[in-house]
């Protein structure tokens, strides 16, 4: 799916001016980051310059960027802590994206980065609402109206058909993440070469062609209730649509508090299949603060049933003696979204070459989600709705103030 390409960066002392941006005043010594990229063949020359590397302070949250010069590297002066470094930048439709996860910054340092190039996928995350609203009227908070919005960002359609969702382990970003280690003399992170899908896999049906996606159209998979949740807690949603797909599955996931029987105008072929369960919730666990969800398919002469099936590709989950997770290859996956919790101590669970960045959420029960920017200028020649997919959902996404299904 993705060719991955290294860039490394070595030490260089670089005279170049410094622009800081930050979230508040600080007062205390500033210490010399620097980046320089090695580009790949083929990496247009005029285009190494003017490109923001960025640097987030992992524990606060502030973000400090310096662009690149004419001869491609980048240095900043950032306050002592803990950062992580990332590079993205798009050409000719290929998108080059890299990030460091942890690099201390106790004096002048130089770091090493991997790069890659990928291209934008065909059916993308538009939108992730995992975070719940108030029970307003009433006292208290709801968490069980999540949703997420499929979009189909080519000019040719697509088809839903055998489509996959799932989300990666460990459930939130602030949790310990036993799937992936940080090069003590880097502070880059490695990565294993599968994505650790946890507790199930669920498949939308067909026959192949049975649910088309036109150019710029959007498919809603509700996650928990596919009913009309508005018509109690006016500050959620109304699920129960007829377009809308929906995970319910009585058999493994019994609870009706996050599972109610679907409403009266779900279509009984829009919902979707496990293919496995992993885990032993009687609920789907869906993060409300910092889920990794993924969509992705079983290439073209296998089925996601034929691999779960090989009992090589379903692991125990290391210090645990009840999850286990599929190991599922990396190149499988359409789009997946990396969300943090704002200011936690997040730590990456999707690699650069799915996500080489990641989302902020405020916080849960306010009603708000995570949205995909519009591409105005390719939407208004295109003549349909593109979003922007960069593979870097920094600058992807943004955090939206309501539920865009919200009435």
């Amino acid at each position: 799916m993705r060719k991955i390409i290294y860039i490394v960066i070595s030490a260089l002392t670089l005279a170049s001016c410094v622009s800081m941006k930050t979230g508040g005043q600080y007062d205390g010594a500033l210490y010399r980051l620097v980046v320089e990229p090695l580009y790949p063949d083929g990496f247009p020359e005029s285009e190494k310059a003017g490109v923001a590397v960025t640097a987030t302070d992992r524990n606060l949250g502030n973000q400090y960027s310096q662009k690149t010069g004419a001869d491609g590297t980048a240095a900043m002066e950032l306050p002592a802590g803990s950062y992580r470094v990332a590079y993205s930048h798009i050409s000719d439709g290929v998108s080059y994206n890299g990030s460091i996860d942890k690099v201390i910054l106790d004096g002048v340092k130089s770091v090493k980065l991997q790069v890659k190039d990928s291209r934008s996928g065909k059916i993308v995350f538009k939108e992730i609402y995992s975070g719940g609203c108030t029970k307003y009227p009433e006292q208290g908070n709801y968490m069980s109206d999540s949703y997420v919005i499929l979009h189909n960002n080519t000019s040719d359609t697509q088809y839903l058909d055998g489509l996959c969702l799932g989300t990666l382990d460990p459930y939130n970003s602030i949790s310990t993440n036993v799937w992936t280690s940080v090069d003590p003399e880097t502070g880059e992170t490695i990565y294993p070469d599968f994505v650790p899908i946890v507790q199930a896999i669920w498949q939308i049906g067909g026959d192949g062609t049975t649910f088309p996606l036109a150019p710029g159209k959007d498919a809603v998979v509700v996650i928990y209730g596919a009913i009309d949740h508005a018509s109690k807690y006016p500050n959620s949603v109304n699920l129960n649509n007829a377009d809308y797909f929906v995970c319910y599955n009585t058999t493994y996931f019994p609870n009706p508090s996050y599972h109610p029987a679907p409403g009266n105008n779900i279509r009984q072929d829009h919902i979707l299949d496990v293919v496995i369960k992993t885990g032993t919730s009687n609920a789907y666990v869906f993060s409300n603060n910092s889920p990794a969800p993924v969509i992705f398919r079983a290439p073209e002469g296998t089925t996601m049933w034929d691999f779960v099936a090989d009992a090589g590709n379903i692991i125990q989950k290391p210090g645990s003696t009840n999850d286990r997770i599929v190991k599922l290859p990396a190149d499988w996956v359409l789009d997946g979204v990396e969300v943090f919790v704002k200011g936690g101590a997040n730590k990456k669970r999707l690699a650069p070459g799915i996500d080489a960045g990641a989302v902020d959420f405020s916080g849960s029960y306010q009603g708000h989600t995570l949205f995909r920017k519009t591409d105005e200028e390719a939407s208004h020649a295109l003549g349909y709705e593109v979003l922007v997919d960069t593979n870097n959902s920094t600058n992807d996404f943004y955090e939206r103030e309501k539920q865009s299904l919200h009435e």
